[in-house]
């Protein structure tokens, strides 16, 4: 099944009067490498977001943000360290005692002391607003996974109709192989008389026999029945279920370095014409390939 790597979802939830809204946004990457973007009170479930996605996906970059907008989302409360406020004025006042010193303790040379008064922030309904923004997360997974497959569905038909194109152009290659043996065959035959002066015989059998594997070197056989190989595998895997990109993306790489070998052997005009065929659709579906989860 082909799924692209891009996509895109987004879920709000409502908890009290905070605004939670989550976005994902994927795009393609080799492996599947997640990030996450949100408050610092949330990070304690990235782990759990991770898992989430690791359902959904396989491959890709995915980028993951959390915003929350509105009042309550924490209570915040003042706590003072009252002993340590004993200890500061007594030793203060007997700093004045030993040293006398003039003046008074005053509200501002305490609120100078930091370890006097602390502020600690508690989230509310914090068990509710965990299972707010996992809901979040999954909704908009689901929606990056729908707008995958869909965008999938449209990168196999192009890719099924190109390869179409590349099986056809094989078949051509295969109907021309044997015309082109014969050619070069009596290409070379002829080269030979002409710098021998004489035309050769039957029984030259053993000139005849080197001719032939001449002939031969420049015969797309195997290429030819490797190529078809690979667009079989190619379609079967098309409808595979799973990350099936890189698997394709090898596939790709061997069609093209059959192709390769095709233009090196043949001087034949027809088939250098089709090998550029083949390269051209070959290209265009290994682009295709790269958006592939």
């Amino acid at each position: 099944m082909v799924k692209s790597m891009t996509g895109y979802g987004r879920s709000i939830k409502r908890l009290d009067d905070t605004t939670i809204t989550v976005e994902i946004r994927t795009v393609n990457h080799r492996f599947l490498d997640m990030s996450t973007k949100m408050p610092r009170s949330l990070l304690y479930l990235e782990d759990a977001m991770k898992k989430i996605i690791q359902k959904d996906f396989q491959r890709g970059r995915v980028d993951v943000y959390v915003t929350l907008e509105g009042s309550g989302l924490t209570t915040r409360t003042l706590n003072v360290d009252w002993d340590l406020m004993d200890q500061f004025i007594t030793q203060l006042k007997t700093a004045q005692e030993r040293y006398q010193l003039q003046g008074e303790v005053s509200i501002q040379s305490l609120t100078e002391m930091d370890d006097l008064f602390t502020i600690q922030e508690q989230e509310e309904h914090e068990d509710q607003m965990k299972t707010a923004i996992l809901d979040a997360v999954r909704e908009s997974a689901e929606q990056v996974r729908d707008m995958r497959l869909h965008e999938g569905r449209a990168l196999r038909e192009d890719m099924e109709n190109r390869l179409s194109v590349i099986e056809r152009t094989v078949e051509d290659l295969e109907s021309r192989r044997g015309i082109v043996i014969e050619e070069t065959r009596e290409r070379i035959k002829s080269r030979i008389a002409e710098y021998t002066q004489e035309e050769l015989r039957d029984q030259d059998s053993r000139i005849l026999h080197e001719v032939g594997l001449l002939a031969e070197k420049g015969d797309i056989a195997e290429e030819i029945t490797r190529m078809f190989s690979h667009i079989n595998q190619f379609r079967q895997t098309l409808h595979d279920h799973g990350a099936i990109g890189r698997k394709l993306d090898f596939i790709v790489q061997e069609m093209n370095r059959e192709s390769n070998t095709v233009g090196s052997k043949s001087t034949d005009a027809k088939i250098s014409e089709w090998v550029v065929l083949l390269k051209s659709e070959i290209e265009k579906i290994k682009e295709q390939v790269q958006n592939v989860e």
